[in-house]
């Protein structure tokens, strides 16, 4: 049997992230333009032969366009120069139930490292226009300054503004191609 491709439903997906402010708060931004592709070798998503995520740096939404303005900057992502973050994933791991892991290389600001995140498998279903379509919700954490977003400032109180661990969230709808 061919690789089966399976590619975003935007209008059911969302790629988020949530960083603490000020250490006392949590801000949640966005990416409003992004593509995820993925092949498996069968219809049920028990495994996942590649999976390629991107995300337009210049599509970050935070609900604030000064902080938007300050993250496209060269002080974060560069969008000017780093355009696009990237995930290639190169493992999809069991690890029980409807629970997987997804090993993988993240790009970002031209800055490439492994990283894990957690899969929740909801299942596949048929929707009312015939499209086959996979759930799935993953989590996972990464450094910011691994990446080379070391952009901070310290409080009169001595606490840093941003805090490195970013927590990564999706929502992520796949529709099964023809």
């Amino acid at each position: 049997m061919a690789n089966v491709k399976w590619v975003a439903d935007p209008a059911h997906s969302e790629i988020q992230f949530k960083v603490k402010h000020l250490m006392i708060t949590t801000v949640t931004g966005y990416f409003e333009k992004f593509n995820i592709e993925a092949e498996t070798t069968d219809d049920q998503f028990t495994d996942a032969t590649q999976v390629i995520f991107t995300a337009d740096v210049n599509s970050i939404n935070t609900n604030n366009d000064q902080r938007d303005t300050h993250l496209k900057s060269a002080d974060f992502f560069d969008a000017e120069n780093h355009g696009e973050i990237r995930f290639e994933g190169r493992n999809y791991e069991k690890t029980g139930g409807d629970e997987y892991k997804l090993h993988g290389d993240l790009s970002i600001r031209g800055i490439t490292k492994p990283i894990t995140v957690n899969v929740e498998f909801g299942g596949i279903v048929v929707d009312p226009y015939g499209q086959t379509k996979a759930g799935f919700t993953v989590s996972g954490k990464i450094s910011r300054k691994e990446f080379g977003l070391t952009w901070n400032a310290v409080t009169e109180a001595g606490s840093v503004v941003v805090s490195d661990d970013i927590r990564l969230q999706a929502e992520v709808q796949l529709v099964k191609q023809a």
